[in-house]
């Protein structure tokens, strides 16, 4: 199926979706490619007047999804996962227009979801299993109940926009709470392809409705959404500094929150690691998708004893994957450019050398930058600290186990990390010790699957998307007693 950048190009607009209907505003957005600098279609843009719209729209959904049968959710949850299925081939070609991610990219992105709908599909029949718990008082009789929340107000970035726009609404109305997706305005006919797989597979009208504001527009409406009286819960993955006005708005307002934030991914590589395969998954972390995912590789810690063998392998891994040619990587816009430029040049400014890589290259757009390896990096610069959400990455020195430990949790952030090593129970050792929500021994730091809780520790956020946690994070607990009755 040809994708609507064939079809309609710059007059095609992505409508917003409230209570089931395209809703098509007066206030629009261009929607520009990162790949061609040009606008490949234009995007509806909701005020707060259209925001509440889509709240009232679920809470009014709400009563009648939540008491649906599971095997009815379920069902509908399997139609859509076949739909996006047979929509693949369309759905990674507007990422692609959208995101400038590659092929292997959005692959990923797209079988991803459809094993994450399937998934859920498969645990929706047990997860609102209620307990029979012993009472302890004489004559009474006890049941603990799981139910849903109600309407959830979710946002999602625009960087894995499938995974992370599915997953930000999937489980919320699996376990029926209904949904308001605010998607990224960077990548919002993803989003609305989302919507429809769902619409096509029977969901009803309201449950999912989905919005997109202008830049200018997003803190006010935001802020009217998590305020809303009729949103119980948030969720929200994009920037730790985002996520701490979230996290505010929705504290005033006593209102839970499920975050995923940023991070700064180390992965150590140990003495006796196996130096091809570590180097090459540590170039496949820190560089995949250009380095615009929160999981990324941002530091790799070798030991000093293998240094050199490591930097040449790491090289060669770089090369191999292509990172190395003309048509360098692309970046969502040119503000993560000059941000990689500005850390590496003030980590060089600070005594640090490039060894792999040249900022200085003349690439053909200002959205596109290719691979950089720093060498030297210290506490003293930005580099070390701060997430760099681009193709850029920090190789340090360690002389033991527990130095490498120490830097990787030298970092506000945990939200996943990598050890390469030929000995198991070192690994584990290891990985046990580092403050992060995953850790992947001899694999990259990124690493996604339907059936594993993904969240962070510290400011890399709270609360776990994906497997049975995801699952749980909306139902909230009842208990009901029975006084005079002994089941």
């Amino acid at each position: 199926m040809a994708s609507d950048a064939v079809n309609g190009g710059a007059h095609f607009t992505v409508p917003l979706i409230i209570n089931g209907k395209e809703v098509i505003t007066s206030t629009t957005f261009p929607v520009i490619s990162p790949s061609s600098k040009k606008e490949i279609w234009s995007s509806s843009s909701a005020g707060k007047e259209e925001a509440i719209a889509a709240i009232e729209a679920a809470e009014a959904a709400f009563p009648s999804w939540s008491r649906t049968k599971p095997s009815e959710r379920r069902d509908i949850f399997l139609r859509a996962a076949n739909i996006l299925e047979k929509r693949a081939d369309e759905a990674k070609q507007i990422m692609q227009d959208e995101t400038g991610a590659v092929a292997n990219f959005t692959g990923f992105n797209l079988m991803t979801t459809v094993e994450q709908l399937r998934d859920i599909a498969g645990r929706i029949v047990v997860s609102l299993s209620g307990t029979i718990p012993v009472s302890q008082t004489e004559g009474t009789s006890a049941l603990i109940l799981k139910e849903p929340f109600g309407v959830i107000f979710s946002i999602a970035p625009w960087n894995a926009p499938f995974i992370l726009g599915q997953r930000a609404i999937s489980y919320a109305i699996a376990v029926g709470n209904t949904a308001v997706l605010k998607g990224s305005e960077m990548s919002p006919r993803c989003f609305q392809l989302i919507s429809q797989c769902f619409q096509e597979a029977g969901l009803p009208g309201g449950v999912l409705n989905v919005i997109y504001t202008r830049p200018q527009d997003a803190a006010e409406v935001t802020k009217a959404c998590i305020e809303a009286p009729q949103v119980k819960k948030i969720t929200f993955t994009g920037s730790t500094a985002v996520g701490s006005v979230i996290a505010e708005l929705g504290g005033k307002s006593l209102k839970p929150v499920v975050m995923e934030l940023g991070g700064k991914a180390s992965a150590i590589v140990c003495d006796d690691a196996e130096l091809d395969h570590a180097a090459f998954q540590c170039a496949l972390g820190a560089f995949i998708h250009s380095g615009q995912v929160c999981m990324s590789t941002e530091r790799i810690l070798v030991h000093e004893s293998i240094l050199e063998s490591f930097s040449k392998a790491l090289t060669k891994a770089i090369n191999i994957l292509g990172q190395g040619a003309s048509d360098s990587p692309i970046l969502i816009s040119p503000v993560g450019v000059k941000k990689n430029h500005e850390l590496i040049n003030g980590a060089v400014n600070g005594g640090a050398k490039i060894l792999h890589g040249d900022i200085n290259i003349k690439e053909t757009t200002d959205t596109r930058m290719r691979p950089i390896v720093v060498s030297g990096v210290t506490p003293e610069m930005d580099l070390y600290h701060k997430e760099s959400f681009g193709p850029s990455v920090s190789l340090i020195a360690i002389s033991s186990d527990d130095e490498a430990v120490k830097i990787a949790n030298d970092t506000d952030y945990g939200l996943s990390g990598a050890v390469f090593t030929k000995d198991l129970v070192r690994g584990l050792r290891i990985a046990k010790s580092i403050e992060t929500g995953a850790v992947h021994i001899n694999g990259m730091s990124v690493h996604d699957e339907p059936n594993l809780p993904h969240g962070g520790a510290k400011k890399s956020g709270f609360g776990r998307f994906n497997g049975q946690q995801g699952m749980d994070e909306f139902l909230r607990t009842k208990v009901v007693t029975f006084l005079g009755v002994d089941l």
